[in-house]
């Protein structure tokens, strides 16, 4: 094993990381994380700090959850790998298939489909709805609408439904057929409207306008965050993903709901589409499906998809995709005693309570400092603080404002994560009342240490 120091001197030299410009990291190297217990995180220096981020919205379950671990320890004892193409299963992929069928029932879901992860997940719903109709006799269904500042992954399908330019830009052309309608976004959007409501109205409106425009009889699917997550943390009206659901019902659009981050009790329900009331013909999950402590995600499927399917005699509804580690043995496993553990430890219910008292925290950290231009959230533990360098203007705060925040935050004992002028908290959903507020006190000291 190498030393410490060793690591600290290779910090950003040999490897590039994700969403970071090489450069920026080998200018201001990474925070090195060496360990992790509960709901906290320990850098190589021996520096404590709550994680805000949970991992990446994906460690619900906190980082010490022995079950889970065991299990995967076991599945690796008894298989650690074997294929799930054409031929060819394992125990522990049918019982958690049957497990989410069982769990997501209220959603409509009755089949799964494994993959590798979210974006994996994103553009396997998305191969499936073209499919779907192409089955049907509607070949001509090729096309795709989705949200503006929603996020679907970085695959060329996902970031191609992608909305925001930031995923998209240095990686054009890509998938050609795919079209944005405006976020119910209610501190910037092309409305100036301020209302939740009458702005899920003015959105639901310009879906209607795109379909129009594109001819219904060409769009394959809707795909939408429930709650928009990566884009900011979006949550909007009640009324809105129920008149999505409508109006693709009317049309002949499938609606793919990306749950990769909504699922499994992050919103305070077990699901975004279960908040809202909505049955999707599609949910695409991972992250907490295996609380992060392995790659895996699933596509689950309604019946009306299942139909089509599985009625299919012409053999063009063979799924002739999927991928290497698609039903893992270990994932699989690993997933079953997680929805176990998330189920017992309610995590739904945990998420709703400290979400509540985190926005509330949030409102009145707004109230203290002119820096705070916007506080979201309100379901479960998703929130996100926009930071302003003018109230008036709503001038997005640049980077040296937001770099200070979030080293102050850090120094305080709470790992932050930053994206653009928005400071997005998705803690795991067994933290305490306590932790909410050390919270709330590490983002109190670096909006303080604005001046």
């Amino acid at each position: 094993m190498k030393t410490a120091n060793f690591i600290k001197e290779q910090n950003a030299r040999q490897f590039w990381q994700p969403m970071t410009h090489p450069a920026d990291a080998q200018a201001n190297p990474p925070k090195i994380i060496t360990g992790a217990s509960g709901v906290r995180i320990r850098d190589i220096d021996g520096h404590e700090a709550i994680d805000a981020v949970g991992g990446l919205w994906n460690v619900n379950l906190g980082y010490s959850n022995t079950a889970v671990k065991q299990a995967i320890a076991q599945q690796l004892d008894t298989l650690p790998y074997y294929s799930t193409f054409r031929g060819t299963s394992n125990d522990a992929a049918i019982e958690l298939a049957f497990d989410l069928c069982e769990f997501f029932q209220p959603e409509g879901i009755v089949r799964v489909f494994y993959t590798s992860g979210g974006s994996d997940s994103v553009e396997s719903a998305l191969r499936l709805s073209r499919q779907y109709h192409k089955l049907r006799g509607e070949p001509q269904r090729t096309k795709f609408l989705s949200l503006k500042k929603g996020y679907h992954g970085t695959h060329f399908g996902g970031a191609s439904v992608n909305g925001n330019n930031k995923f998209r830009t240095e990686y054009e052309p890509l998938l050609p057929g795919c079209f944005h309608i405006p976020a119910p976004y209610t501190y910037r959007n092309p409305f100036n409207e301020t209302d939740p409501a009458r702005l899920a109205q003015l959105c639901a409106q310009a879906l209607e306008d795109e379909i129009a425009f594109q001819g219904a009889e060409t769009i394959a699917a809707f795909i939408m965050e429930p709650i928009l997550g990566a884009g900011g943390v979006i949550p909007p009206h009640e009324s809105f993903m129920p008149m999505v659901r409508e109006i693709c019902d009317r049309n002949g659009i499938l609606l793919i709901a990306d749950e990769v981050i909504t699922a499994f009790g992050r919103t305070g329900a077990w699901s975004g589409s279960r908040l809202w009331g909505v049955q999707p013909d599609m949910m695409c999950t991972a992250k907490a499906i295996t609380n992060g402590y392995f790659p895996f995600g699933a596509v689950l499927v309604g019946e009306k998809m299942a139909e089509v399917f599985e009625g299919d005699t012409s053999g063009k509804g063979a799924i002739s995709h999927g991928y290497t580690y698609s039903g893992h043995p270990v994932g699989a496993a690993a997933a079953v005693v997680c929805l176990k553990e998330t189920i017992k430890a309610d995590v739904a219910g945990n998420a709703a309570a400290r979400g509540a008292q985190l926005f509330e925290g949030l409102k009145a950290l707004q109230q203290k400092h002119e820096a705070i231009g916007d506080v979201r959230g309100g379901y479960g533990l998703m929130a996100a603080v926009e930071a302003v360098s003018d109230r008036k203007t709503k001038a997005p705060a640049g980077g040296a404002m937001m770099n200070t925040v979030y080293e102050t935050a850090y120094k305080a004992g709470v790992m932050l994560r930053v994206s653009g002028p928005n400071i997005i908290l998705s803690p795991p959903l067994v933290l305490t009342e306590q932790d909410v507020s050390d919270i709330l006190s590490a983002l109190d000291a670096g909006f303080a240490a604005l001046g």
